[in-house]
């Protein structure tokens, strides 16, 4: 018989049958489903046992026909001395440390992990999600004996329902498993490939919690009124509500942006997010609380009392302290959740969505929209915006 070639073995098809190696008696390639792929067996009659028993010796190409000729010889050799190789292999496996379930080594790994968490309630979800998710399909398994498509029937249920619980059993799974291989108890991670095996996900857009715009009035009134001339916190919230603009456009406003005699803030296209110069219609109040900012810098409206740009955290702290409500459970309203509810009033109240979305200076979708609206409908967007700063401060600023 012909010895078994490499230019044979890269034709091997998933269909094919086993091609024999020629040299070693009972040594054969099988196919496994990429074409040129094959896992190396060896079929031998036990000394021991007398029954037909099969060895593996890895799979082709990483196993070469040379080594696994070298192996093959060896295991003959051990078969004329009446040792069964199999035997050997058991014997060689219990002495070494017991390999743990899936489900013990995330218990020891977790005891390992709880001492550096400061947070309790982290390490007990850590665990939760595990016994929850993955313990009851592979909790019983040996580490050694889990492959990607066991992690992939974990991850399936919830892979595009829950994304986000999903992507944490993935990450507590791949840290499992990750210890695991440190351990000398598999050779890779599994979790590493598992994408392969599911579905793609569409991005997970997190919305920032914002305040029901119903709120905001009885919010505005108990708790940003009355501040001391001098304070930055809560004219720079006010006004960045009034405007419906982002943190940071009204954090870093220079007075050479605003016209207070045209009542427009023109926002330079270097400091917009979507890199294109933005008009604001300057509301009543609006412009009383610019008044009352003349004069406590040159440069800069709103300024720390450092004299420098606020940070991005002043308004996250001050809206903590407050234990604002927002729309999602659990969660505190922040700045830019004010946006959203600048959109949700201005949709409820039957304003046209372009003049929201150009109010929120948010690009067009649409180019047959964009082409029809050739100016950035200022004066238009002047009357909502003050409607909007007469629903938020009634006679507040009077």
């Amino acid at each position: 018989m012909a010895l078994l070639t490499d230019r044979k073995a890269k034709a091997l098809k998933p269909t094919d049958a086993a091609i024999p190696h020629g040299g070693i008696v009972g040594l054969s390639l099988h196919p496994l489903k990429t074409v040129g792929h094959g896992q190396w067996k060896l079929r031998y009659v036990s000394p021991t046992t007398r029954k037909r028993r099969a060895i593996g010796l890895g799979s082709y190409p990483a196993v070469s026909i040379a080594d696994a000729t070298q192996r093959g010889l060896q295991i003959r050799e051990m078969l004329n001395q009446g040792e069964d190789p199999l035997e050997q292999t058991k014997h060689t496996v219990s002495t070494k440390v017991q390999i743990p379930t899936f489900s013990e080594a995330a218990r020891l790994l977790h005891a390992e992990l709880v001492p550096s968490w400061r947070n309790k309630k982290h390490g007990n979800d850590w665990m939760n999600s595990l016994e929850m998710y993955a313990f009851t399909m592979v909790g019983d398994s040996l580490v050694s004996e889990l492959k990607p498509s066991h992690f992939a029937d974990v991850l399936r249920p919830i892979w595009l329902e829950k994304k986000e619980t999903a992507a944490r059993v993935k990450q507590r799974c791949h840290a499992v498993m990750a210890w695991a291989w440190a351990h000398d108890h598999v050779a890779g991670n599994p979790l590493d490939v598992v994408n392969k095996l599911l579905p793609v996900q569409k991005p997970v857009v997190q919305h920032q919690p914002a305040m029901p715009w119903k709120l905001a009035p009885s919010f505005w009134k108990e708790s940003l009124v009355g501040y001391p001339r001098g304070e930055t916190t809560r004219p720079l919230l006010m006004f960045l509500i009034l405007t419906a603009t982002r943190s940071g456009e009204v954090r870093a406003a220079r007075w050479k942006e605003i016209d207070l005699a045209k009542k427009v803030w023109t926002i330079p296209a270097n400091r917009m997010k979507a890199g294109i110069q933005h008009r604001v219609p300057l509301s009543e109040q609006s412009v009383t609380i610019l008044e009352g900012q003349l004069g406590l810098h040159e440069e800069l409206v709103f300024p720390s009392p450092m004299g420098s740009v606020p940070s991005d955290m002043i308004l996250t702290s001050f809206l903590r302290r407050e234990k604002t409500q927002s729309d999602t459970e659990g969660r505190t309203a922040t700045a830019h959740g004010f946006r959203s509810s600048f959109r949700d009033w201005a949709s409820e109240n039957g304003y046209r969505k372009d003049l929201a979305e150009r109010a929120l200076a948010h690009a067009v979708e649409s180019k047959v929209e964009a082409a029809y609206h050739r100016t950035d409908l200022l004066e238009e967007r002047r009357v909502m915006m003050q409607v909007w700063a007469d629903f938020l401060t009634p006679s507040i600023l009077e």
